[in-house]
């Protein structure tokens, strides 16, 4: 048979043991077969009577189609008279299902393969039309379509119908086609469970009250202006107390809906507003009874581009056997008859999720929550593999991986014991995380095997491509990496329909292939690769800090590098202080210090700029200042500590005894540690005109040379000479004091006063890191030969040490200097 049916065939679902039968459709099956072996049509027509009594309307249309599936397949085995004999019965009981409800597209398609099997041509171009203007998606009635044209074209048209039925049941074709149309005139609701949504629920209901007849929320316990927000765009309210279950609390939106139709949808959701017309029509697609939206969901502390794309089913008919199960991360997929071929659709109406945005922090209290919630609804029945992913995907958020891992391998176990890793919509996302919790455990062959594992069952899964070149990374292997991250740009971005990540496979590698340029010290392949980025997704804002460093690495002025910047859509705080971290390690203090400005400009109150200015000021000797910056960051700020030790750093020596007790205050009240605190509180007293202190704590000197390297890259010769002593009465061992000195001379550019304390470090006896000092004194006064002799010195008294066998590596890439005269 040239024709195609539209994928009829009865297959087991997700939520059944594999090949269970459904006995009512599976049953009459048998029968049809059992009937037309005999060669008996009457008998096989008779079928579609018990069928069409069936009380559920989904499992008749499945025992409908089955048997009209079998009388068309049958047709092959049997003999001319008795094949159009059983193409009448299909044609007959087909069209009698469309007279009771002509939108439905497979039961057209069907119709229609068995008025061209009887030469009804006009027929069955009519049935495969209205088919397809239902469905266009329908591609079996495309080709069908093909199929009738060429047969009019190379057979004509016959002049005597095959069977005396056939004239009739084209005029009822026609009618039943002209009566396939989408319905007119139904409604739809917006089901939503809200709390305390003051903040995000005016844009959600903004966007889509234009497309719904009717909004329903629940509301849970609200202690802001939620409630008078929702009744302002005319809600219902229903005050409902939270019980801990999200699944009942939908249920009780739903069962409030009156509406034909029913969508869904949470505070921190937008729907696309160009989007409401396609909404709207499918309100009249009543052979459908749910639809999946497009959500992208944007993540990231402040957006900075990075999203999530899935498949997220929102749409359904307002049925009461649609409710949702589960406490959290609440089902309703399987109460749908996915038995049913193209009952469920996806469109591509889009909806926009912001709920991921936001801090760490946040993010981590929530999911705290969440666990809390799963294993609640652990205890209240046996586990599932979906139960075991989502807590797996919570802990990955609060950062305890080694559960994360637990979890998300007892998923994967009890999906391969039920044989349906390919048929679970979770699958794709649980192969991604359960890589990463792997990667991120350092497990790095369990989880290039499981990236394996996942690519095998999902070869478009371009997330586990660039999750095996990260580990490709890690195991120190980056041309491996490189190879794994073009074919992840070879690949482009996953399908929606796994949940992938945005840029997968654009943005994500080529920006990896730009970071392991820059390693190498390739600016100019780093700056094609984010080149690319800016021109083609100018959302993308991680790519700015790269950007700004392969530009000025490549012999950009950083100012001009800064200026490149105006091509992003937007230069967010975040993205400032990305830039100007950035900056201020290649030594562009100025062009660094404008961006920490803008930063705080847009928010006054961001801890991280504040310190990074303030140490910025600091390190150009403009201490007050510094001290001011520093004194504005708010004493529960994760930098507060930080920004005491700046404060005090800024006034000790220059500001007035009364301003110096305040920020030593201020200093205990961050938690700063007491050796630190000696060492603020000695400095005092020297600027006080006190001796310096011997016998200082050993835990306090990795502070102290960092305010005397701080005072020496300020120019503060007096304030350093002052508190020199500090260092040299300490507990810390005086080789150790001079190795401290020495590495900051040399930071500073004072080779010789470097040179001095790694040559008396070297008294009585050398050792690898004196000579390792002097070798970097010796490059950096361009002596390359003295550099060589001391580097391999120092490798001769410790073959480990690392920085002296990179330094001879430098050394042998170099070009021959020219011989001595």
């Amino acid at each position: 048979m040239a024709l195609r049916l539209t994928g009829t065939t009865l297959q087991p679902s997700a939520e059944s043991p594999a090949g269970q039968l459904r006995h009512s459709a599976q049953s009459l099956a048998l029968q049809g077969r059992t009937a037309l072996a005999a060669d008996d049509v009457a008998a096989y027509a008779a079928l579609f009577g018990p069928a069409a009594e069936i009380e559920d309307p989904h499992r008749r249309l499945e025992a409908q189609l089955a048997l009209l599936e079998v009388g068309l397949t049958g047709s092959a085995r049997a003999s001319e008279g008795t094949a159009t004999r059983l193409f009448v019965a299909v044609a007959d009981a087909a069209l009698r299902m469309l007279e009771s409800e002509p939108s439905e597209p497979f039961v057209l398609n069907l119709a229609g393969v068995a008025c061209y099997e009887l030469w009804s041509l006009d027929a069955a171009y009519l049935l495969f039309k209205a088919a397809r203007r239902l469905d266009p998606g329908l591609a079996d009635a495309a080709r069908n379509l093909e199929e009738v044209a060429r047969r009019r074209r190379t057979a004509g048209r016959r002049t005597r119908p095959l069977h005396a039925a056939v004239p009739g049941l084209a005029r009822r074709a026609q009618s039943v086609a002209n009566r396939a149309r989408p319905a007119s005139g139904l409604t739809l609701s917006l089901c939503m469970i809200v709390r305390d949504e003051e903040r995000m629920l005016p844009r959600c209901l903004a966007a889509a009250a234009p497309a719904v007849d009717e909004i329903v929320i629940v509301d849970t316990g609200s202690t802001d202006a939620t409630i008078e927000i929702a009744r302002s765009f005319g809600a219902r309210v229903i005050e409902h107390p939270w019980t801990g279950s999200f699944a009942e609390a939908r249920n009780v939106s739903f069962e409030a809906a009156t509406g034909d139709w029913v969508m869904y949808l949470d505070a921190d959701e937008v729907l696309v507003a160009e989007d409401v017309t396609q909404l709207r029509a499918l309100t009249g697609h009543t052979w459908r009874e749910a639809f999946y939206v497009v959500e992208t969901s944007y993540t990231g502390e402040l957006g900075d581009g990075g999203a999530i794309v899935n498949n997220a089913l929102r749409i359904f008919r307002n049925r009461p056997d649609y409710r949702f199960r589960d406490r959290l991360h609440e089902q309703i997929l399987h109460t749908l008859p996915t038995y049913l071929p193209g009952r469920v659709e996806q469109t591509p109406v889009r909806l926009q999720h912001y709920g991921y945005l936001g801090s760490v922090r946040e993010a981590k209290e929530k999911s705290r929550r969440n666990v809390e919630l799963l294993r609640r609804q652990a205890a209240e029945g046996p586990p599932t593999a979906f139960l075991h992913f989502n807590l797996g995907s919570e802990y990955i958020i609060t950062g305890e991986l080694a559960d994360a891992v637990d979890h998300l391998q007892r998923a994967h176990a009890m999906l391969v014991a039920e044989g349906s890793m390919a048929l679970r919509e979770f699958v794709p996302a649980l192969m991604v995380r359960l890589v990463m919790a792997l990667r991120m455990c350092g497990r790095l062959s369990e989880a290039r095997a499981a990236a394996a594992e996942g690519l095998q069952l999902f070869p478009e899964l371009t997330d586990l491509v660039v999750a095996q070149a990260r580990i490709a990374q890690a195991l120190g292997d980056p041309d491996e990496a490189v190879r794994l991250y073009h074919r992840a740009i070879e690949l482009g971005d996953a399908p929606a329909r796994y949940g992938a990540s945005v840029g997968s496979g654009t943005i994500a590698p080529r920006l990896a292939l730009a970071e392991l340029a820059l390693e190498r010290g390739d600016a100019t392949t780093a700056r094609g690769a984010l080149e690319w980025c800016l021109d083609n997704r100018p959302d993308f804002l991680a790519v700015a800090g790269p950007y700004v460093t392969a530009l000025v690495r490549d012999g950009v002025p950083a100012a001009d590098a800064v200026g490149e910047l105006a091509r992003l859509d937007s230069l967010p705080p975040q993205v400032h202080l990305t830039v100007a971290t950035a900056l201020r390690s290649l030594g562009a203090a100025a062009e660094a210090e404008a961006q920490y400005a803008l930063a705080l400009a847009a928010a006054p109150d961001d801890g991280a700029a504040r310190v990074g200015l303030a140490e910025l000021l600091l390190a150009r000797g403009a201490w007050a200042e510094a001290a001011e910056q520093a004194m504005l960051v708010a004493e529960d700020d994760p930098h507060a500590a930080l920004s005491a030790r700046i404060a005090l750093c800024g006034l000790i020596g220059r500001g007035d005894d009364t301003a110096v007790a305040a920020a030593l205050a201020r200093a205990d009240r961050t938690g700063l540690p007491a050796a630190e605190r000696t060492v603020f509180g000695a400095w005092a007293g020297i600027a006080r005109g006190e001796p310096a202190p011997e016998g200082l704590p050993v835990g306090g000197m990795p502070l102290l040379g960092v305010i005397l390297e701080t005072l020496m890259g300020g120019g503060d010769g007096e304030r350093f000479t002052a508190l020199l002593p500090a260092l040299t009465q300490s507990r810390l061992a005086r080789r150790e004091q001079r190795e401290l000195l020495a590495g900051m001379f040399l930071t500073h550019g004072l080779l010789d006063r470097a040179a001095q304390e790694w040559m008396a470090a070297c008294s009585p006896e050398p050792d690898a890191r004196a000579l390792l000092g002097l070798a970097r004194v010796a490059m950096a006064s361009g002596m390359t030969e003295d550099a060589a002799t001391f580097a391999t010195g120092a490798l001769e008294l410790d073959p480990a040490c690392a920085p002296a066998r990179e330094l001879l590596a430098g050394l042998a890439t170099q070009p021959l200097a020219a011989p001595r005269t």
